[in-house]
């Protein structure tokens, strides 16, 4: 069959290279795609936001199953749409895409059903909002309660940062239509994690713990970022905890949206904050993290489309996932500024070098094909993935391989998982 795979990052790359290797595939497909992807499947120039026009190349194509990698056209529906159209999608719909989609929904979801999470409060009042600040003493996080690309959250130390947030995402209009609402939750202390696991709308399947690195600067310093690297599996989550974790949060979030009446299909992403025993979800992604996706889809052992058609056929009761032992660690490359303003159409140098480094795979997330060169179009730009017998080769593999690339302007973080190493 063919799949079409909607997307143009790091986690599309990392979900076209494992579906091109599976025996029941006959052509990947991704819309729009980018400058690496182009390798292991058939780019088409359509927008991942462009829902119509996504829905109408999959009906062209006749595709067997659409993957849909990013956020917002879940949330904008695509799923709701293929589905009415008797096409098979990976991928929630949009009511239960709204754990991602809106803070406030998901936090009032998790206090309605008992699941673990930081006290809140939301506003749209920006006065009321300011009061709400008084109230509290110390730090806190402020959130824009839409989609802002993985940069709507403010870690707030002090009164007068928290004030300055809140005016700027309520006022200001930072992030836009996503800070129409703001979130206002308890600062948590602790080591953060992820626990991914793919749903058909009442069973689940739970993947190993991986760990992401957000802050732009190393030691975890500097503005949040869409992550600039990640590894699997974290330590962190040890195998009591991760029980924990699958009863407390997985569990109940995925009985919850049945018992809601929005039954969740699709890649449930837990972002945890881990104290000891002591376990809160900070965020719900619906998707495969980026950059999680890159080190979980290397060490997974299973064909992917069988697994993702499972999901979306509504049997994955029958389906187990297994893993290849040791570890994998992600680096992301990206652009001089980034998170901030930053240039494009930077020519990469050796990228042949490193992809030819064994136990190394180069994903593309922001390149494109210019005059047959490779040239940046985004603030991430590469996610390079190590794999090792121990996460300390990994991380080897991964550094040796991004010594060999360059471009003006080129930034990594040399500390990826420090935690764990």
């Amino acid at each position: 069959m063919k799949i079409l795979v909607t997307g143009s990052g790091g986690r599309e790359h990392a979900l076209c290279w494992k579906l091109s290797q599976s025996k029941i595939v006959e052509e990947v497909i991704c819309a729009p795609g980018n400058g690496g992807i182009k390798d292991v499947a058939r780019c088409v120039n359509v927008d991942a936001a462009d829902i119509d026009g996504q829905l109408e190349l999959a009906k062209k194509e006749g595709v067997g199953l659409v993957v849909v990698g990013p956020e917002v056209p879940l949330v904008a529906g695509l799923a709701d749409k293929l589905e009415d159209a008797g096409i098979p999608v990976f991928g929630p719909s949009a009511k239960a895409a709204q754990l991602e989609g809106s803070k406030s929904y998901s936090k009032e979801f998790m206090e309605r059903h008992n699941i673990p999470t930081a006290k809140f409060s939301s506003h749209t009042d920006i006065d009321e909002a300011l009061e709400e600040l008084e109230k509290r003493a110390g730090a806190c996080v402020v959130k824009a309660d839409g989609l802002a690309a993985g940069k709507g959250v403010i870690l707030c130390d002090t009164k007068e940062e928290a004030r300055a947030a809140v005016k700027s995402i309520l006022s200001e209009n930072s992030f836009g239509s996503a800070g129409a609402r703001v979130v206002i939750e308890d600062f948590l202390k602790g080591e953060e994690a992820s626990i991914l696991a793919i749903c058909d709308g009442t069973d689940f399947i739970t993947l190993i713990a991986a760990q992401d690195h957000k802050a732009a600067f190393e030691g975890d310093t500097g503005p949040n970022t869409g992550g600039m690297g990640a590894y699997a599996p974290a330590p962190v989550v040890t195998p009591r905890l991760r029980e924990k974790i699958i009863e407390t949060v997985i569990k109940r979030t995925v009985e919850g949206m049945a018992k809601d009446g929005n039954p969740f299909k699709g890649v449930l992403y837990a972002g945890l904050m881990i104290d000891g025993d002591e376990i809160n979800v900070l965020e719900y992604n619906v998707r495969f993290g980026d950059p999680e996706c890159q080190p979980l889809l290397s060490l997974m052992k299973n064909d992917l489309a069988e697994v993702l058609l499972a999901a979306a056929d509504n049997r994955l009761k029958d389906v187990n996932i297994e893993w290849k032992d040791g570890a994998a660690l992600c680096v992301v490359l990206v652009a001089g500024g980034y998170p901030s303003d930053y240039k494009k159409g930077e020519k990469i140098s050796g990228l042949d070098k490193a992809g030819s480094i064994e136990n190394v795979v180069v994903f593309h997330a922001g390149t494109t094909e210019k005059d047959g060169d490779i040239v940046t179009s985004g603030g991430r730009v590469l996610g390079v993935t190590g794999l090792g017998d121990t996460l300390a080769k990994a991380a080897e593999n991964a550094y040796k391989a991004c010594d060999e690339i360059s471009w003006n302007g080129m930034r990594l973080r040399r500390d990826i998982g420090h935690r764990a190493l």
